[in-house]
């Protein structure tokens, strides 16, 4: 978590978010705030894609800018509904004031309850049995009546060719473009026959936050993020994890212990042979992952990490296997 800055060093999107935040956190107005740190905690992310700042026990979002409003307000309304309240976190009310249009170029701006993420330090205790079952009962959930026609495609796929422009753009002449490119070709047209369920669109363990009413409680766990929830292939959901494990990063008892947990929780993505579905969606977020390395190394003038480069030696395995 990003240190607060002082008010003078913070651009102005963030001293709207700020106020945003501590207007959610006291609706009165009126009562001194207690909060840590004289309430804005820190901002906790702030990237093209959102701005997520916290104050107290909540956290405000800015989406991005390019965000369709009414796809938007379709995911907001699906997150709120109580059939999947221990599933996602839920979105809380906008406080009535300040005026959030103004202060951030009319990026749609949400609430949240506050909840702590997985811990990146401490990956032995990363919940991927719980992670595997929430999606499962996501997965599970009937779209709900009358909805469902209206209800957005989920963006996992469209977020794998986004990546794939994207490097086109900042990166065509990188040595590894083509490779990635390559392996991109290999990766067919969604399939016609695919299952339309309700599916999160951007799994990780980073869209998971732990709630507790008490420090004694065990944890419950929930899935945030909803800017890429809508109907669609299942499969795309399990597709990173299945991606990290196809390329070694993974080890193949967690992949297993994940894929397991999924099953036992009756998850549809998958049947007796997992990878005649999850094939296609790991070669996709293989390439998104790789695409996006060489992106962002090129803006920044950096060589490729390990990791990175571990996917670009996957990119090839896959061109040549030539499995599409």
């Amino acid at each position: 978590m990003t240190p607060t800055q002082p008010p003078s060093a913070r651009p102005a999107p963030l001293d709207h978010l700020a106020a945003l935040a501590r207007a959610a956190a006291h609706p009165s107005g009126t009562a001194p705030c207690g909060c840590a740190d004289g309430g804005l905690v820190g901002v906790l992310a702030d990237r093209e894609d959102g701005t997520v700042v916290r104050h107290g026990a909540l956290v405000v979002k800015a989406h991005a800018p390019d965000t369709d409003p009414e796809a938007h307000r379709a995911r907001l309304a699906l997150a709120a509904r109580p059939a999947l309240a221990g599933i996602l976190l839920p979105p809380l009310p906008l406080p009535p004031s300040p005026a959030v249009p103004d202060g951030l170029g009319g990026r749609p701006v949400t609430v949240w309850p506050y909840g702590p993420p997985v811990d990146p330090g401490d990956p032995d205790a990363a919940p991927w049995e719980e992670a595997a079952r929430l999606l499962a009962l996501l997965h599970r959930t009937p779209l709900p009546p009358g909805v469902a026609d209206g209800l957005p495609a989920m963006r996992a796929p469209l977020k794998a060719a986004l990546a794939v422009d994207r490097m086109r753009r900042a990166a065509p002449d990188h040595p590894a473009a083509a490779t990635v490119l390559a392996a991109w070709r290999t990766v067919p047209a969604d399939r016609a026959d695919a299952p339309r369920l309700l599916c999160h669109g951007d799994f990780h363990l980073g869209q998971l936050v732990r709630l507790a009413h008490a420090p004694s409680d065990p944890p419950s766990w929930r899935l945030i993020d909803v800017d890429d929830l809508g109907a669609g292939d299942p499969a795309w959901d399990l597709a990173r994890p299945a991606a990290w494990f196809a390329a070694g990063i993974l080890p193949p008892e967690v992949w297993s212990r994940f894929l397991g947990a999924y099953r036992e929780a009756d998850g549809p993505a998958v049947g007796a042979d997992p990878w005649a579905r999850l094939d296609v969606p790991a070669r996709a977020l293989t390439v998104q992952t790789a695409a996006l390395a060489l992106a962002k190394s090129t803006a920044e003038r950096r060589p490729l990490d390990e990791v990175e480069e571990v996917m670009i030696d996957t990119c090839a395995r896959i061109a040549g296997h030539r499995t599409g």
